[in-house]
């Protein structure tokens, strides 16, 4: 009897390896994965914080092995993890990041400008966490509702007066919430879409959702950005898919909608906001759409040239920022980081980071205070921390959020500190 070989698969940078023999199937379009994007290795679920009594125990790691479909341009990684496994009990709470409470409270205000909503309105959210964006519709006496599948991030939200449902959106279930509650002139989507292995599903319930002239809107990161300024770390399991606004397009296209608006955004490193209507609905597509379809398709982001060399950039941002921790530690140099973020974890795991490294790391998340990384096991304590043992080196693990992170920290100047971001790339600021 002969032996038993598997498909090859292609990577776009480097010689072909073997892969599973199970073969992947594109998550929109059906079509065989074969083409690896970037190999990331072996991470655990980047939200799967570690009391420490679990530390002793098994822990599961799935690969970050991130393919792109030949067919439909589609990034992707397989679901290896089910959603229910990893949003049943969530981590993230998005009220304790202060600028992103304010961008839900400039989004809503635009919005309630935009399309003139009012007592008579309704707003719907989808994976809705714990109320941050809906709490600033209800202020304004806009009957709105929550959609989140997490029940303890949920349960945070009714507590705040956001009236919230425990549901995972798809056809089925967006049936069943339209029953109760009526269809919705807004539905926001802000950065799910890439949280949900069923895409073409969920985004039918979206379409369910939205009333015949309502407007859907869902944020984004920008694969494109991702891909330019080396954003490498935001790839996580809890990460199923990442776009550009033609994979975007193609997936809400089969739910029988089609964009006719696009803003980019500075968050999350360059971010879209589509603005989406019923096919039926006649509203004009506006130039930004055909313009930024444009610039992506001059980018080779509408065929596989665009996607080459990245894993390489990857590759060598792990050896810099090394290179930086390991001469700091033999330095003497005491290192501490800020932040306790899912991409956080993805970096920690690809560079092999651990306490010989980073002592700890500081999260205003009272959640995970006294948690560990998973992976890594670097111990996660309140903010204060950073006073008491006054580190040289603050790594910041939450580079999207920068600025708001240096004002806070000014204070960490007084005893000589100085900060790390590692992406896009290394850099120490005074």
């Amino acid at each position: 009897m002969g032996a038993v070989t598997s498909p090859s698969r292609t990577t776009l940078d480097g010689p072909a390896r073997p892969t599973p023999a199970a073969d992947r199937r594109c998550r929109s379009c059906g079509a065989s994965l074969r083409r690896t994007f970037v190999d990331l290795g072996m991470s655990p679920l980047c939200e799967s914080f570690l009391p420490a009594d679990r530390l002793d125990e098994m822990e599961p790691f799935y690969p970050l092995d991130v393919r792109i479909c030949e067919a439909c341009l589609l990034v992707q990684l397989p679901a290896y993890v089910g959603s229910a496994e990893i949003f049943g009990e969530y981590a993230y709470f998005s009220s304790f990041s202060d600028s992103w409470v304010r961008h839900a409270g400039r989004y809503v205000e635009a919005m309630v400008e935009r399309y003139e909503l009012g007592s008579d309105s309704f707003v719907i959210e989808a994976a809705s966490n714990d109320g941050y964006l809906l709490l600033h519709v209800v202020a304004r006496g806009i009957r709105a509702l929550g959609i989140e599948p997490a029940a303890n991030v949920a349960r945070a939200a009714v507590e705040r007066g956001v009236p919230t449902v425990v549901e995972f959106l798809g056809e089925s279930s967006a049936a069943r919430i339209v029953a109760a509650h009526g269809r919705a002139d807004l539905v926001a989507a802000n950065n799910v879409f890439a949280h949900v292995p069923d895409v073409n599903d969920f985004s039918r319930g979206l379409a369910v959702l939205l009333k015949p002239a309502g407007t859907l809107t869902i944020e984004i990161p920008h694969l494109v950005r991702l891909i330019e300024n080396n954003q490498f770390d935001t790839i996580y399991h809890e990460h199923f898919s990442y776009y550009t606004l033609l994979t975007a397009e193609r997936i809400l296209a089969d739910a029988g909608l089609r964009v006719v608006d696009v803003e980019e955004l500075p968050t999350h490193g360059g971010s879209l906001r589509l603005f989406a209507a019923h096919v039926a609905d006649d509203r004009p597509v506006e130039a930004s759409v055909a313009a930024l379809r444009e610039r992506e398709r001059a980018g080779g982001y509408h065929d596989l040239s665009g996607y080459g060399g990245f894993a390489e950039r990857v590759a060598a941002t792990k050896r810099d920022l090394l290179e930086f921790l390991i001469d700091a530690r033999r330095s003497g140099a005491r290192i501490a980081g800020y932040g306790a973020p899912g991409k956080g974890n993805t970096l920690l795991n690809y560079c092999g980071i651990r306490t010989d490294l980073l002592e700890f790391t500081v999260d205003r998340n009272p959640y995970k205070h006294g948690r560990y990384t998973p992976g890594t096991h670097i111990p996660i304590l309140p903010p204060g921390a950073l006073a008491e043992r006054r580190p040289d080196f603050i790594l910041i693990l939450p580079w999207n959020l920068r600025r708001e992170i240096l004002e806070q920290l000014d204070y960490a100047r007084g005893w000589g500190a100085r900060f790390v971001v590692p992406i896009p790339r290394l850099e120490v600021i005074a």
